[in-house]
């Protein structure tokens, strides 16, 4: 009888399957952006978002190394996220690309600590980073949160590789 109760597992896990089986958990879709130290914005797609705590008021982004602006949220002591509508597919297809300019014609604001927050979201968070640290291919970014707005509307949800809006 074997002491590892989950028993073991002959075949390591693929990286497809596992990208598979988390794509059956419906997330939302959020813009997270942050300033460079020359005050210009920074965005990109996330949909890995969760709230930590409510004393104090904290959550976390994770951000692949790959993605170009990975330094700018690195060296930031603030970010923002804006949880897109369900209106907002071609904003959040533009901010997943690769693209010097993602701002180009897409409205948007400075929030009160003067992060990118997308108009039109369904809700909005300022964070100041608490800690960020690597883990694993991203980087787990902690911030506490200084402003928020919950706005009318329905939100963009994403499962299973696509778009999907609540019904």
């Amino acid at each position: 009888m074997s002491s590892d109760p989950g028993g073991s597992f002959a075949e390591p896990l693929s990286r497809d399957l596992f990208r598979r089986a988390c794509g059956r958990f419906t997330t939302g879709v959020a813009i997270a952006g942050a300033i460079d130290p020359s005050g210009q914005p920074h965005a990109l797609t996330v949909n890995s978002f969760t709230s930590v705590s409510l004393e104090p008021p904290l959550v976390l982004i994770c951000l692949a190394h790959s993605v170009a602006s990975i330094d700018v949220f690195r060296a930031a002591s603030r970010f923002g996220l804006s949880f897109l509508s369900s209106s907002q597919i071609d904003i959040s297809e533009r901010f997943a690309r690769f693209a010097e300019d993602r701002f180009e014609g897409i409205p948007w604001h400075s929030g009160p600590g003067g992060v990118p927050l997308i108009d039109g979201a369904v809700g909005t968070l300022e964070c100041s980073v608490v800690r960020w640290f690597p883990q694993g291919d991203h980087d787990v970014f902690v911030g506490e949160v200084i402003f928020a707005e919950a706005l009318p509307g329905d939100p963009l949800v994403f499962y299973a590789g696509d778009y999907r809006r609540l019904s």
